[in-house]
């Protein structure tokens, strides 16, 4: 995910579907390319690069294309 889409995001006030090595997150913080997540079904926090991010709509539309 690029920073600017991973910004919108955060600041987005809907839900929007993140995942992190395919399993959903919520953006906790931003800080330039790096990112604290919080994994949702354990509320485990780790920091990861923002690259690493994935909006789970842009998945569903690359399997569909």
């Amino acid at each position: 995910m690029e920073p600017e889409k991973a910004q919108q995001i955060f600041e987005s006030l809907g839900v929007v579907d993140v995942l992190y090595n395919g399993v959903p997150v919520w953006i906790e913080d931003l800080d330039g390319e790096e990112a604290k997540i919080r994994y949702l079904e354990s509320d485990d926090v780790i920091q990861v690069p923002v690259a690493e991010l994935v909006e789970e709509d842009s998945i569903w539309e690359q399997r569909v294309h």
